[in-house]
């Protein structure tokens, strides 16, 4: 994309107004802010505007350096007034325990699940058990059972599909009453 002889003479002006002003500008927003970071970002902001507005800054009327720091000045100022309008930050209370999470729901869900056990097979039980809820491996169910891991495998998929159909009766119940 070509250069506009606008766009070139707007990037000079901007180069020049921070040669000339980007000290003092930097020191104000400084003395304004207390917060040098944030003072340079007033004053990339004072300079951005200054760009945008290029054609006013070359036409002569009034004082550059005025029309700058009245920017930066304003700057501040809106930032100082959208930090007041953010509600304040509040410190954790250290003295009272966090909310429990209401557990219902797992707790009702653990009592469904128990008693669709109690309505399988007790070699299917037996294997549901080992593998879920003691966390033990194919083999070491196997090894506990006293029966082949093929076996073990074999009883954990007629055991899941036997406790799907408890469940699922269960549900139709519930949706029917």
């Amino acid at each position: 994309m070509g250069e506009t002889p606008g766009r070139h003479d707007a990037e000079t002006l901007i180069r020049a107004l921070y040669a000339e002003h980007g000290r003092s500008l930097l020191a104000y927003a400084t003395r304004l802010t207390g917060d040098r970071a944030a003072a340079e970002d007033v004053v990339q902001e004072t300079l951005l505007r200054a760009w945008k507005h290029a054609d006013d800054l070359m036409s002569g009327h009034g004082s550059v350096r005025g029309w700058l720091l009245t920017v930066a000045r304003n700057l501040v100022t809106d930032r100082a007034r959208a930090r007041a309008v953010r509600p304040a930050e509040v410190a954790d209370v250290v003295d009272r325990p966090p909310v429990e999470v209401d557990h219902s729901e797992s707790v009702v869900n653990t009592m469904v699940v128990m008693e669709a056990l109690d309505k399988v097979s007790p070699e299917h039980r037996e294997v549901l058990v080992q593998l879920y809820y003691r966390g033990r491996t194919v083999s070491e169910a196997a090894k506990e059972l006293g029966v082949p891991p093929g076996t073990v495998k074999s009883r954990s998929y007629y055991a899941l599909r036997a406790l799907r159909a408890v469940l699922a009766e269960k549900t139709a119940e519930v949706s029917h009453e």
